[in-house]
């Protein structure tokens, strides 16, 4: 019976680890910045987020580069919170993730660490290492891009941002790579 525990404890781990992912950095591009304390409001903001490990501001490209501490949850949700809280909003957001064997099935879908993630340009594929993915939500592109997107975006959580999995409604980020 020790054994059996034993055995089941070790599947559990070795299957998070397989899937185990991080968000190491992001590019967030920040709209309505007109000036260099718009872009301090904004990056302290950005600081109070306890796994945020750093905020590189450029104020030439409205820009933010923003590190995260290791194995700590990233949020996009929290980050366009915090802009917005600022006074500002998103206006594209590109993260580099480290995935470890995520496979994502054929409808573009992929759960990592209780975080659905849809894949308008990848199905079937196993990703690996470090990816660049866009995440194309709306509140991270320009209301445009939401409404140019929306017209070519086949899944039904793409308006709301959440959908029906394993029987909960739960939140949902579009991405694309």
């Amino acid at each position: 019976m020790k054994t059996i525990k034993i055995t089941i404890l070790f599947l559990l781990f070795f299957a998070i680890k397989i899937y185990a992912q991080q968000i190491t950095t992001v590019e967030m591009q920040v709209t309505g910045l007109t000036c260099s304390m718009c872009s301090q409001a904004t990056e302290k903001s950005l600081r109070t987020l306890d796994y945020v490990a750093n905020v590189t501001p450029d104020l030439n490209r409205n820009l933010f580069v923003i590190t995260f501490k290791k194995d700590k949850a990233v949020s996009f949700d929290q980050l366009n919170k915090k802009v917005k809280d600022a006074g500002f909003s998103v206006g594209k957001l590109e993260a580099t993730m480290s995935f470890n064997q995520a496979k994502i099935d054929e409808n573009g879908q992929t759960i990592i660490n209780g975080n659905v993630y849809r894949f308008i340009n990848a199905k079937d594929k196993v990703l690996n290492g470090s990816v660049k993915v866009n995440v194309i939500d709306k509140n991270f592109i320009s209301n445009s891009a939401f409404k140019q997107k929306s017209t070519t975006v086949k899944f039904d959580s793409y308006a709301s941002g959440t959908a029906l999995v394993n029987g909960k409604k739960t939140r949902v980020y579009h991405l694309s790579i």
